[in-house]
């Protein structure tokens, strides 16, 4: 929460006490009980025990006294976690018709400009038609197929730059990432070293992180806030809003003006946003393609870098599981070729490495919020119309009873004749408001991990004589990213380069 003067603090509380007050003496009376939950203080509910970081792992602890439905109040606010794949599932995708609303976050949305992003889209009409563009060009592998040039070309280029410059692994991974998304939003092809359009999209996500996180800024429990003057103590989030509007606008328009200018030129890549411009939109369309394209660069340019990143750390962490796919790859495709897309369904062991990484590293451990249209009974529980639904996808997917030994990578979990459930069911999302860029990102991360096996042995940096076993920790945001870890990266053959540039 954003440093704010104790006494103006005090007065907040006091005026948002009037909102918790009203929430529970207007609420309609029922014989059914809200979810269980930590009892808070009088006035402000839950707003001081309410978790900022690590909230999934806040959340999980709770359901272990409360069970899979926990419920908590910030300031008349009503947060209903679930922390059961079978409730989310049962809520968010069976009740998706009444939760697939979304709350209107003061900060991020009013502030900051997020409102039009395809993730604060609030459920109806408009956010429709953004769904009806992503279906269009990447609702199913057919459709994506014309991408996968792009995908193949980007990533060989991307272990060519691993192998003269082994030691800044994330920074490739960072631009190559960039350099797939924006060719497929925008026809743009991102430059060598500091790339403009990749560097605003990375300021972005960092924004998005910050602004997003429920809890971070008290503006969004209390509104009103957002009238102070800059001046007042405590409103320093205020200025910052201001310089991040312009971030977040720049961010969207400038790859939109791009296409617009190749078009004129005669010269356009075909792209998303170009193949829906030339088939013609009105300017209500146009604002909205590009919006939806925006949502794509950012999601696209950050999401698959922590899962990439992650790849390399369990190969760092566990070298049989290298081995084994190696092996598996050299069975298959033999040594005289990459791996392509072609090749997906005939690696069982490279697939379930791709699935693991998901669950092993949850790339947003949380939901976004979804917000409910109406009152409705659950599992026995009311949940009030305006409530906000959050599914706990990081417990989901280390529940020891679903996943046993949940903290280690083990690819096998997805082989054979037991196979524990596919965590691709629950990292993107649930219902209406699920990822419409999912096929994107698999792809994307199928094709970085298959060509980086193929090609490179990853092992141990050695200190001293020593190897140094890195571990999986994060950095925390709405999207989660591995910290920053050492390991030695070399070519798998001498073959390796001609293979690369052939």
């Amino acid at each position: 929460m954003e440093n704010m003067d104790p006494k103006v603090f005090f007065d907040v509380c006091l005026a948002g006490a009037g909102l918790y007050l009203a929430s529970r003496v207007f609420r309609k009376k029922t014989s059914r009980p809200l979810p269980p939950g930590p009892a808070g203080w009088p006035l402000i509910g839950n707003l001081l025990e309410f978790p900022t970081h690590g909230a999934w792992l806040t959340f999980a602890d709770l359901s272990k006294k409360y069970g899979d439905i926990v419920s908590m109040n910030v300031l008349g606010s009503q947060v209903i976690v679930l922390n059961s794949a079978q409730t989310v599932t049962d809520f968010l995708e069976k009740k998706s018709a009444i939760s697939s609303d979304r709350p209107h976050l003061t900060m991020a949305c009013d502030l900051v400009g997020w409102k039009d992003s395809l993730i604060f889209q609030q459920y109806g009409e408009r956010f429709r038609q953004y769904r009806k563009f992503f279906h269009r060009q990447l609702g199913s592998r057919n459709s994506l197929a014309t991408f996968y040039p792009v995908e193949e070309d980007e990533t060989r280029q991307f272990l060519c730059n691993v192998l003269q410059d082994p030691d800044n692994l994330l920074a490739h991974i960072r631009r190559t990432a960039g350099a797939i998304i924006l060719k497929i939003s925008h026809g743009y092809s991102v430059k060598d070293g500091d790339d403009p359009f990749v560097e605003l999209a990375e300021k972005s996500m960092a924004n998005f992180s910050l602004v997003a996180t429920p809890g971070a800024f008290l503006v969004d429990h209390v509104p009103v806030l957002r009238h102070l003057p800059g001046w007042f103590p405590g409103a320093g989030f205020l200025r910052d809003a201001k310089q991040w509007r312009t971030l977040v606008t720049e961010t969207a328009t400038k790859p939109h003006e791009f296409v617009l200018e190749q078009l004129a030129k005669g010269n356009v890549a075909p792209s998303f946003t170009s193949r829906l411009l030339e088939e013609g939109v009105t300017p209500e369309e146009e604002n909205i393609l590009m919006w939806a394209s925006f949502s794509m660069y950012l999601g696209g340019s950050d999401t698959t870098v922590s899962a990439i990143y992650a790849f390399f750390l369990a190969m760092t962490i566990h070298p049989e599981v290298l081995k084994t796919a190696q092996a598996e790859i050299d069975a298959i495709i033999g040594t005289q070729r990459l791996p392509t897309f072609e090749d997906r369904d005939s690696l069982p062991y490279v697939n379930a490495i791709c699935k693991e990484v998901l669950r092993w590293n949850v790339v947003a451990p949380m939901t976004m919020h979804h917000v409910t249209t109406q009152d409705e009974i659950f599992e026995g529980y009311l949940i009030p119309k305006g409530s906000m639904i959050v599914g706990n996808i990081w417990y989901i997917l280390h529940n020891e009873d679903t996943y046993p030994e949940p903290e280690v990578f083990r690819p096998e979990r997805f082989l054979g004749d037991n196979v524990q459930p596919d965590p691709r069911d629950a990292c993107f999302g649930y219902g209406r408001r699920i990822c419409p860029g999912l096929h994107l990102a698999e792809a994307s991360i199928y094709i970085s991990i298959a060509m980086s096996l193929a090609t490179l042995n990853i092992s141990r940096h050695v200190e001293n004589g020593v190897e140094v076993v890195p571990k999986l920790e994060h950095l925390e945001g709405v999207v989660c990213h591995p910290l920053s870890f050492k390991c030695r990266i070399t070519p798998r053959s001498p073959k390796t380069q001609t293979l690369l540039q052939s």
